[in-house]
């Protein structure tokens, strides 16, 4: 089984990549897509495959799926980029690549998304069943072009031959990952209580590997998370970070916006997070 994973210099990719070479079997290899090569030296050296490429451009896109059985779609233009960058990354670059795995004849295709395509709250934590409700603090380019390439993949007659599973990710932290400190920026505006669910960045590794090798599962969406929601005065709290005393006294207007359940992956995958809480990652070092 040859696995390629886009987005592997990321942070994402940074925690997927050596857990898959480790866990490589005699007859399995792991094949990385870089846009620098000097960036995936570390993978070369741990025995990963390497090409570079941009993920934007059709004929690299064929080469690196040359060959290959199974592909993680990982990269993703994030929070702060234009966004007909967003849309050229999250949606039109992963169904290029979606057709190109077609075309290389790859069977199984993960696609790496976010819990934020949910958009608004439904009283209850969001189900992988539910459809996206633009809106909430955290809706933009990133969050709408993600559920857009979701939609495509999972429904458009051209990916049928496809075998895709989808993993919607929580606000991902842990090893070092800047996100969870700059997030205080836009949680200065939010009431101290709102909730909102994290996952560290190994158990993200270890949910999207689940999602790789489960048999039986086409067609699935995943929610992968922490077991417990956190609160705006939680994050301030382990960063060692006040919180404005107004803070104290607004209300949220949406609380369950940010909050998704597990029970899924959990049942039908076994999944159990490393790091069940942020405190359990604090404690550990792992932050």
């Amino acid at each position: 089984m040859l696995t390629l994973v886009t987005g592997a210099t990321g942070q994402v990719g940074r925690g997927l990549v050596p857990r898959l070479l480790a866990q490589a079997g005699p007859d399995e290899r792991v094949r990385v897509l870089v846009r620098d090569e000097k960036r995936a030296a570390a993978y070369a050296d741990l025995g990963a495959e390497v090409a570079v490429g941009d993920l934007r451009d059709t004929d690299a896109l064929g080469g690196a799926v040359a060959g290959a059985d199974a592909v993680v779609n990982v990269a993703a233009a994030f929070r702060g980029v234009p966004e007909e960058e967003a849309l050229a990354v999250n949606r039109d670059a992963a169904l290029e690549l979606g057709r190109a795995a077609v075309a290389a004849g790859v069977r199984r295709f993960v696609q790496v998304s976010t819990g934020l395509v949910y958009g608004s709250g439904r009283a209850r934590p969001h189900v992988e069943d539910d459809d996206s409700v633009p809106g909430g603090d955290l809706w933009g380019a990133y969050p709408r072009s993600k559920a857009a390439a979701e939609h495509a993949l999972l429904s458009d007659a051209a990916f049928a031959p496809l075998d895709v599973r989808v993993g919607r990710l929580a606000f991902v932290y842990g090893d070092g990952d800047p996100h969870l400190a700059r997030s205080v920026g836009w949680l200065a505006d939010w009431p101290a209580a709102k909730r909102f669910h994290l996952v560290h960045v190994a158990d993200v590794a270890l949910g999207l590997t689940r999602l790789l090798y489960a048999p039986g599962v086409t067609g699935r969406v995943y929610n992968i998370a922490d077991d417990t929601a956190v609160t705006a005065l939680d994050i301030h709290g382990i960063l060692g970070v006040g919180l404005h005393e107004e803070a104290h006294t607004r209300t949220d207007p949406d609380p369950w916006y940010g909050v998704m359940s597990t029970d899924r992956i959990r049942r039908e995958l076994g999944f159990r997070p490393l790091y069940p809480t942020l405190w359990t990652a604090r404690d550990a070092g792992a932050l």
